[in-house]
């Protein structure tokens, strides 16, 4: 009683049964043996078992809980309550009879008790969690070691971060072992698969375990096999078929290759098999015909070929299907007439041409077909579809799929995801108005013309939570109303169109909402900001007018906002309260006054800030150094002004990749302060991918998470004499432009300690003073301007060891002497040295004195962190070709020569090099 007055009970707990405590009662006899949950000693009467899961408990348990006290228990199940992520209590070892614990999925948190491993007579320990699951313990072997009479072990989601015990292959007793999603790594002990007795061993989820099935010798009594997500690799051996009472084999998402063995049809009893994600070459053996009982079939992204699905005819329990993602030729397969359990199939992203089989259509259990990207072509008869009256999910992306006009009126489609991505589309498919459950609609990249109907979403309208018309031809709304009448609309994608209206306005519930690169007009109107789950707004690329509501900033959810490359005047929205969202800001090329707005500071997440070319007339805004994660710096082309260096701040710009301050009237000295704070700049990323400088948005619908938005960041660089506007920007581009403002005084040397600079522009200053050699140590230098200064001495002959620079300008200075030999500077013309009357040597028409003998330009040193990101077998081609890295790899680019695609070519066989 003392035990049940420590809780309460919540019955709207979505793991309550039944509150069994509630029958617990002093009242009458007070025998607690005939209470719910608890059991006794039939002849000593004492408690042996005390069995609460799914009990509705709630609350904490005591570290002195009277459960201690009942020392003749020899079963003990609290699963499924709800303990409030409180500690496990120390205190087992006063119940060494216990056979049976069960302490899973009651929100338990902290490292688990010690003296757990000290009950020595269990037979069942499961401490498996959900996914929430906080719970830990050292290593593994410590937990088990004198637990070896153990048949049954679940640590499920509980945290390990050791490798799996050998130990384990001595526990002769085990027929259940799950260890899954534990932080396991290291080698899987293969001897575990030939327990004797073992029937379930689930280990998916450790994606540092690694393993192989054995070749022969293994666990007969095998039932259920989870290796998803692990390192385990080579090939699936012949000997599988000694796993002759094998149910489910779930291996998706591992490192399986070579062929599939026919003996897998021996497999009678198997009714999941999925291999997906693996490296599995050949041809499905016909053999998996003899896959009676086999419900689930998933075999997709592999590399399988073959010209035929006949093997499918006999597979009459076949529910789910899907071989997508492979190399699967031929005409499309007519054997599906069977198959009247199959609810979901999958033939998408293979090589399967012609039109749809007739025997689709008598599928009247299909929930779900995908027939992505499969080269079909024929028309579509919609009363087909409609036959189809349980379908929910249809995708017939990237085929050339027209639709018959005439179809019956369905009034009992279930469609309410659909998905005609590409389908070269040229007008609005009508039986849409007639999708009463349609929730997804996709109709991006088609060339449907004219304007929206309104009639689309006539009988959707109160489900419809999500719309992509990108890149079509649409030039506006049906009568131009642009009010949408959809209240729960989340996802309204119509970006790359034709619209010529004034800004639709989405209703409050809208999420994600993107209508760039149109010619929309007119203005903003602040009903925009009642929308308090808007987290991405793209309104870039139109004629927008007037000025920016100012309740803007205050969208609290909003991460994502373009605004860039239309026509806003006035002043930038001056609230952005604590706690702001934004992650990314373009305001780029309007027309926008004033400052810059102080309360910016508290966005403490956003990563690129772009007010590049407008006319904001400030000083250089300081407090931006609050903001850690501030990759870009824009501010180009405005009217700031005034010194950078000598400001008092205490400055840190760590995460800077890109400063762009051209074009404006800062003064005063260089900014050496603010450079030496830029600690991303110093180091070389030689070991990541290439990646993109982007935004990962995930976006929680009412129906599911849109988990792999990536929204990309976009501006306009000068690169190598060149306005280039990057679409995408690779993440290892590093730049600093301060071209065209009035800095005065030397170039410090400590811009030496800049060395993953890619670009670094200077020119159209003040600057005097000679360059500094240590610009030699920026050993992936692609672009040095330094034209247009009153810079004075020698060209540092240590200049010459940059051997990815493919522009050099220090035109119109002063300098003079002998120009660097060798590498790259043989390439550079007259134009890259003009100007500069006491310079000499080629390719200048003066040679100088004894230019042609003089010794090769010193070797630099550049050490190991320097030369690792292209430390590949490919770095001699990089070498002397006078192109730099960056153009080749950065997509987007408007601007590129002939060699530059020559290395385009080339490096594009390089970055996938580098994905694999």
């Amino acid at each position: 009683m003392e035990f049940k007055r420590s809780f309460r009970t919540n019955t709207t707990d979505w793991q309550c049964v039944y509150p069994k405590v509630n029958s617990w009662s002093l009242d009458g006899s007070g025998d607690c043996c005939s209470w719910d949950g608890v059991k006794c000693d039939e002849v000593t009467g004492r408690v042996i078992a005390l069995d609460l899961s799914s009990s509705c408990l709630s609350g904490t348990i005591s570290p002195n809980t009277t459960l201690f006290r009942l020392v003749h228990l020899e079963l003990l199940n609290l699963a499924f309550n709800c303990f409030n992520f409180s500690s496990i209590p120390y205190g087992f070892s006063n119940l060494l009879r216990l056979k049976y614990l069960n302490l899973s999925n009651s929100d338990f948190s902290g490292e688990i008790p010690h003296d757990i491993s000290q009950l020595s007579k269990l037979i069942s320990l499961d401490l498996g969690n959900s996914l929430f699951g906080t719970l830990h313990f050292p290593t593994m072997g410590n937990l088990v070691h004198n637990l070896t009479g153990l048949k049954e072990l679940d640590l499920s989601y509980v945290s390990l971060l050791s490798p799996i015990p050998p130990m384990l292959a001595n526990f002769s007793s085990l027929t259940s072992l799950k260890p899954g999603h534990c932080k396991l790594h290291g080698e899987f002990p293969v001897s575990i698969f030939q327990l004797p007795n073992l029937e379930v061993l689930h280990i998916g989820g450790n994606s540092n375990l690694s393993g192989f099935f054995p070749q022969l010798r293994w666990g007969s009594p095998l039932k259920s096999l989870h290796l998803y997500q692990t390192n385990f690799s080579g090939e699936v051996p012949t000997s599988i078929k000694n796993l002759s009472l094998l149910n489910e084999l779930i291996a998706w998402d591992c490192y399986f290759s070579g062929l599939l063995p026919s003996s897998l049809g021996n497999l009678s009893h198997l009714t999941l098999l999925d291999l997906s994600k693996n490296d599995i070459q050949g041809q499905i053996p016909f053999s998996f015909a003899n896959l009676a009982q086999i419900s689930t079939l998933r075999l997709a992204y592999n590399n399988l070929s073959g010209d035929t699905l006949e093997w499918v005819v006999n597979l009459t329990k076949l529910a789910d299907l899907d071989i997508s993602g492979n190399q699967l030729s031929g005409r499309f397969p007519s054997s599906f007439e069977n198959l009247k359990q199959l609810t979901w199939l999958n033939l998408s992203h293979n090589d399967l041409h012609g039109d749809i089989s007739g025997t689709l259509w008598n599928l009247k259990n299909l929930l779900g077909l995908w027939l992505r990207s499969l080269n079909l072509n024929g028309v579509i008869d919609v009363n087909n579809i409609f036959k189809l009256e349980n379908l929910i999910f249809l995708s017939l992306s990237f085929n050339n799929n027209p639709f018959t006009k005439s179809f019956i009126n369905p009034t009992t489609s279930k469609l309410s995801f659909l998905s005609l991505d590409s389908c070269n589309l040229i007008e609005f498919p009508q039986f849409i108005e007639h999708l009463s459950k349609l929730v997804l609609l996709k109709l991006p990249n088609n060339i449907i013309r004219g304007t929206i109907p309104r009639s689309m979403w006539k009988d959707s309208k109160e489900s419809l939570r999500y719309i992509d018309l990108s890149h079509n031809l649409f030039t506006g709304f049906e009568n131009n109303q642009t009010n949408l009448p959809l209240p729960n609309l989340e996802y309204f994608d119509i970006s790359s169109n034709l619209l010529e209206t004034t800004l639709p306005v989405p209703p409050p519930s809208i999420k994600l909402y993107n209508i760039s690169n149109n010619v929309l007009y007119g203005d903003i109107p602040t009903s925009i900001c009642e929308g308090s789950s808007l987290t991405m707004l793209d309104m870039s690329n139109n004629a927008l007018n007037g000025t920016l509501p100012p309740c803007l900033g205050s969208i609290s959810a909003l991460i994502f906002l373009n605004l860039a490359r239309n026509k806003f005047d006035g002043m930038i929205p001056h609230i952005y309260p604590d706690g702001c969202a934004l992650r990314m800001i373009d305001l780029s090329e309007n027309q926008l006054r004033g400052i810059v707005p102080r309360s910016l500071g508290n966005c403490g997440m956003l990563e690129y800030l772009n007010l590049g070319d407008n006319q904001i007339n400030d000083t250089f805004p300081f407090w931006l150094t609050e903001l850690a994660f501030l990759k870009v710096i824009d501010l180009k082309s405005n009217k700031f002004h005034g010194p950078i260096e000598g400001h008092p701040s205490q400055l840190n710009f760590s995460s800077l990749h890109i400063l762009d301050l051209s074009n404006n009237s800062f003064n005063g000295k260089l900014p050496s302060m603010l450079l030496q704070s830029c600690r991303t700049m110093k180091v070389i990323d030689g070991e990541g991918k290439l990646a993109y400088m982007n935004i990962h948005l995930i976006i929680d619908l009412s129906f599911t998470s849109i988990n792999g938005t990536d929204m990309t960041y976009h501006m306009t660089l000068k690169n190598k004499g060149t306005e280039r506007e990057y679409v995408k920007i690779l993440d290892i581009l590093v730049a600093i432009d301060l071209s065209s403002n009035k800095f005065e005084g030397f170039i410090p040397e400590l811009i030496g300690d800049l060395k993953s600079l890619r670009m670094l522009n200077l020119s159209n200053n003040f600057l005097n003073g000679s360059i500094p050699s240590s610009l030699a140590y920026l050993t992936v230098l692609e672009s040095l301007d330094l034209s247009l200064n009153n810079l004075v001495g020698e060209i540092p002959q240590q200049l010459a060891s940059l051997t990815f620079l493919e522009v050099f300008d220090v035109s119109h200075n002063r300098l003079s002497g002998p120009i660097p030999r060798g590498t790259q500077f043989d390439t550079f013309g007259s134009n890259s040295f003009a100007m500069n009357e006491g310079l000499c040597g080629s390719p200048l028409p003066n040679k100088g004195t004894n230019v042609d003998n003089a010794p090769p330009p010193p070797s630099f040193t550049i050490d190991n962190e320097e030369e690792s990101l292209f430390d590949l077998d490919w770095k001699i081609m990089l070498a002397g070709t006078g192109v730099g890295f960056l153009v080749g790899i950065v997509l987007g680019n408007l601007v590129i020569d002939k060699k530059s695609r020559w290395f385009l070519r080339c490096s594009k066989r390089m970055a996938r090099r580098w994905n694999r």
